[in-house]
């Protein structure tokens, strides 16, 4: 994580090694044919579940009521889980209607389809099958309706909507039926199965003071430092969009100069950058309990039902669980599209810290309801968005420094490090045909020829 001040960092030399060419001298080594390749690894390898951190592990031991061992198994069935969603929302299609995994430690994979000739297909993957209504993208588009009205009318009784992947339905929160009712109206979406649910609660941002690490805006607003990132030889870090604008000056932790504001989107969004100075040095980690460090080893989205963690200096290290993803929340300062919803509590302060489930980074807190005392509802900007939206590459333990690849220099369609590949998605390497599985940011300890966990050969 950024926000360690150069004091304190450590310093790698690297050295670059010649290779020694010998000719003329016969070996028997070789004359004999290369070994066979060994096997690929698991989803769980890859994605970092079968050796979680000791502080994940035990935020999720205290705030999901598990044993540690509980702890890893479920996080291995989570990681396997979202590889065999892929594959299924690849062969489905049109019927597609989503996925999700419940269980304490089980983390069952439910798939959704509206064909029942599909479920043979569901059930050969080791998932359950359940048969609806209405596809995935048709409740997408309804909700994108609603995302075009609140544009045009007032959000401050309607607070948030969002897809409902389980329900197979929309749902509208709101403090009072009458307010979700003409919200519906306006977006022209009535009698397309919207589901209301009447809530006092109102969600704000959560800002003002500490979240991972602190970080200053012009010398008095504090915010919290997400995850670190690059772009070309600029390093940074991800934060809140809500935190500050492009130009603002940050201070760290220490109240050290640290840098400024690159790029900043709010609202709509609710992401933005800082580009700081060589007094710092981006690292992998984010800050878990009692401030010891966990390290990132990508950012491979999450299933709905999830188990998700998230660091903040106003109430630490807490975990919960993925409800919904692409929700939307209409702030007093402006509506925000596209976060995600969970059940880890937080409080003011921790705006802009870091989400992980497992090793993966999921994105940086925008706002929420509640207390960590007494529960609550928290909302998260993804993290690939950002990377994606702002050219930036996440530091990872895994190789993750890897510079995003220009157009200039790929071929169309040819895998690249650095870019954003969402489910679906087809690249080509090493002349092999390719389609994504999980939402990622491909890094080059991640080729598709050796991660079945994140690409399925097509």
């Amino acid at each position: 994580m950024v926000g360690r001040h150069a004091a304190g960092r450590r310093r790698v030399a690297l050295t670059a090694l010649g290779t020694l060419v010998l000719t003329g001298i016969p070996t028997a080594a070789a004359a004999e044919p290369p070994p066979a390749p060994g096997p690929s690894p698991s989803a769980a390898q890859t994605l970092g579940a079968d050796k979680p951190s000791a502080q994940v592990l035990r935020a999720m031991a205290r705030d999901l009521k598990l044993t540690q061992k509980q702890a890893v198994t479920r996080l291995v069935n989570e990681a396997e889980a979202g590889t065999r969603a892929g594959r299924l929302k690849n062969t489905l299609g049109g019927h597609f209607a989503g996925a999700w995994v419940r269980g304490a430690t089980s983390a069952e994979l439910t798939v959704a389809t509206t064909h029942a000739a599909d479920v043979p297909a569901i059930r050969a993957q080791g998932a359950k099958a359940t048969v609806v209504k209405t596809p995935l993208s048709t409740l997408q588009a309804v909700k994108k309706k609603l995302d075009a009205a609140a544009g045009r009318v007032k959000t401050r009784n309607t607070p948030v909507w969002y897809v409902d992947v389980p329900t197979n339905r929309v749902v509208v929160q709101a403090t009072k039926q009458s307010a979700a009712t003409a919200f519906i109206k306006a977006a022209g979406v009535q009698g397309r199965g919207v589901a209301v649910r009447v809530s006092a609660n109102r969600p704000r941002l959560l800002d003002d003071i500490v979240g991972g690490d602190a970080y200053y805006i012009n010398g008095t607003a504090r915010c919290s430092v997400g995850f670190a990132v690059t772009k070309g030889q600029q390093q940074g870090f991800a934060s809140a969009g809500h935190c500050g604008k492009p130009g603002s000056s940050t201070a760290g932790f220490n109240m050290a100069d640290q840098g400024t504001f690159q790029a900043s989107t709010f609202p709509g969004k609710d992401m933005s950058w800082v580009g700081v100075n060589n007094d710092w040095t981006a690292t992998s980690d984010v800050k878990g309990e009692g401030g010891q460090r966990a390290q990132l080893a990508g950012s491979a989205e999450a299933l709905v039902g999830a188990s998700i963690c998230r660091s903040g200096s106003t109430t630490g290290w807490h975990c919960g669980t993925i409800e919904q993803h692409d929700t939307s929340v209409s702030y007093s300062e402006g509506t925000v599209d596209g976060v995600t919803q969970t059940t880890v509590c937080a409080e003011p302060g921790d705006s802009g810290g870091p989400y992980v489930s497992g090793a993966q980074a999921q994105g940086v807190t925008s706002g929420g309801s509640g207390d960590c005392t007494n529960g609550g509802t928290t909302y998260y900007q993804p993290v690939n968005p950002i990377l994606s939206d702002f050219g930036l590459v996440l530091k990872t333990a895994s190789g993750g420094t890897n510079p995003p690849a220009s157009q200039g220099n790929v071929a169309a369609g040819a895998w690249a490090t650095g870019r954003v590949y969402a489910v679906g998605a087809t690249v080509t390497h090493a002349g092999v045909r390719y389609r994504c599985l999980q939402t990622h940011q491909a890094q080059g300890a991640w080729l598709p020829n050796g991660t079945p966990a994140l690409w399925q050969r097509v």
